[in-house]
């Protein structure tokens, strides 16, 4: 049988799926159609309902919870992982004087913010964070910095490997939205999960859930069976970045949410209903 598989080309994620998708483990007879797309590209194709299995943001799960169970595998959260508001370094005392200076108005439409999707994770916590800011312009993550650089825009929320390149450009972290997270809750910062569609049986789900997992067991037991394939994807990117952005998004969680990584979750998703961020909803998230 072959189903239907959206992940994204970092690191991290090809680092988790390239056992299931290259026959390194029993895939029980599954074979994978797969597609990379960056992370909103997913998020829009989950609202859809278009894939059997799919990374996407944990902000935009809120939206396809209907459509969609969550994994207990393959997921990422984890500490000091999260999103970063970044501007450009000349302009960090401006933008940080007018931050504080707008922190409690309701509506703040001076500073243009480039967001990597509305639907991300990272533009939540965005939301939590500095609800004033309301002019924000969707973009591909990979092209933020340079907007930044070509003043096109005023703050970046970056994301994925850009966190340890844009030191380089000559940019200036305004603030870690996952330290933010983190000392508001004292949880693990949920990014993105992998989901299945519910129009799957049970015992189908089931065995996805099982074969992911798998999956990244063998990617942590030989770390670099996957090297040429990660690279493949990586844009380029140092090997000594790619394995530092794996060891960042990839974790225990990633093998298994267990207790602590649900609490995350719930917690996020009971926060964002409270402060009306997403709608309400009583659909179980997980495969059970």
């Amino acid at each position: 049988m072959k189903l239907t598989l959206g992940f994204s080309p970092c690191p991290n994620d090809t680092f988790i799926f390239d056992a299931l998708i290259h026959n390194k483990i029993d895939t029980e007879g599954l074979t994978f159609d797969v597609c990379f797309d960056d992370v909103e590209t997913l998020n829009q194709k989950a609202m859809k309902g278009e894939l059997d299995i799919t990374k996407l943001s944990f902000h935009a799960f809120a939206y396809v919870v209907e459509k969609y169970a969550l994994l207990d595998a393959g997921s990422a959260l984890g500490f000091g992982v999260g999103p970063l508001l970044i501007c450009k370094k000349e302009n960090f005392g401006r933008i940080e004087s007018h931050l504080k200076s707008f922190e409690y108005a309701q509506d703040d439409n001076s500073l243009k913010t480039g967001i990597p999707g509305k639907f991300t994770t990272a533009n939540f916590l965005l939301g939590i964070a500095y609800p004033q800011l309301r002019d924000k312009k969707e973009m591909v993550f990979s092209e933020i910095e340079n907007a930044l650089l070509k003043e096109e825009i005023d703050l970046g929320l970056i994301i994925h490997e850009n966190r340890f390149t844009y030191q380089d450009k000559g940019l200036h972290k305004v603030i870690d939205l996952g330290n933010y997270w983190e000392q508001l809750t004292g949880c693990a910062i949920p990014l993105g999960g992998i989901v299945v569609n519910r129009n799957l049986p049970l015992a189908m789900q089931q065995k996805i859930n099982r074969l992911v997992r798998k999956s990244v067991e063998y990617a942590f037991d030989n770390p670099k069976s996957s090297i040429d394939f990660i690279r493949k994807h990586a844009q380029a990117m140092d090997e000594a970045v790619m394995y530092k952005h794996i060891n960042l998004y990839v974790n225990q969680y990633s093998v298994d949410l267990g207790e602590e990584g649900k609490k995350a979750i719930d917690t996020l998703f009971a926060m964002a209903m409270k402060n009306g961020i997403i709608p309400v909803f009583e659909q179980n998230l997980y495969v059970q």
